[in-house]
């Protein structure tokens, strides 16, 4: 199975950033641009899993949610991977959630790794939600000037998602499993 962990922001928010790219998708036909309803903020990719590791998986991730408190998030502004004169990823960044988020996003990595998941993803976490993407590298300069005063509602960050990806002619996504943030676990309870 094809895992990742990842927050799933609110329909509203989502709808907001949709709107924002009113009028952009068609002036920039050369990015594929991502369907909404496949946005998600990624905490932690762990690529493929085997069945047998998944208990002990989604029982440290649990744990892990269960020690960070909610967040309140919103979406603002862009940017691209690597950089806009060489774009390969657009995305919209994320206000709020300072040092809780990236703490958040390193507990998920290290229950993955303590599950026994192999490890491939060494970049530093940059909160974002990837919008498009390019197979050849293209200027986005224009588009993410354009986006850049982009400011979304805040919207609580609750739940943490254990998310499967079902590749193919269209990218799905199904939450295998989620955990709210800040509750301890039965048992842990102070």
């Amino acid at each position: 199975m094809r895992l990742f962990a990842a927050l799933l922001p609110p329909q509203e928010s989502l709808d907001e950033v949709d709107r924002a790219l009113d009028g952009h998708r068609r002036s920039w036909s050369d990015l594929r641009w991502l369907p909404p309803e496949n946005w998600h903020i990624t905490l932690a990719f762990y690529g493929e899993v085997p069945e047998r590791i998944l208990p002990e998986l989604t029982a440290r991730l649990a744990r892990a949610a269960a020690r960070h408190a909610p967040m309140t998030l919103a979406f603002a502004g862009a940017g691209a991977f690597p950089s806009a004169h060489r774009c390969r990823v657009v995305w919209t960044g994320l206000d709020g959630g300072q040092g809780v988020l990236p703490r958040l996003a390193a507990s998920m990595a290290a229950g993955g790794r303590r599950a026994g998941v192999p490890q491939r993803d060494d970049k530093r976490f940059r909160p974002h939600l990837s919008l498009a993407r390019s197979r050849s590298g293209v200027d986005a300069r224009p588009l993410v000037e354009a986006l850049a005063s982009f400011r979304g509602t805040p919207w609580p960050a609750t739940e943490v998602h254990l998310m499967r990806s079902h590749l193919g002619p269209s990218v799905r996504y199904e939450t295998i499993a989620a955990w709210p943030l800040g509750r301890p676990l039965r048992g842990e309870e102070d």
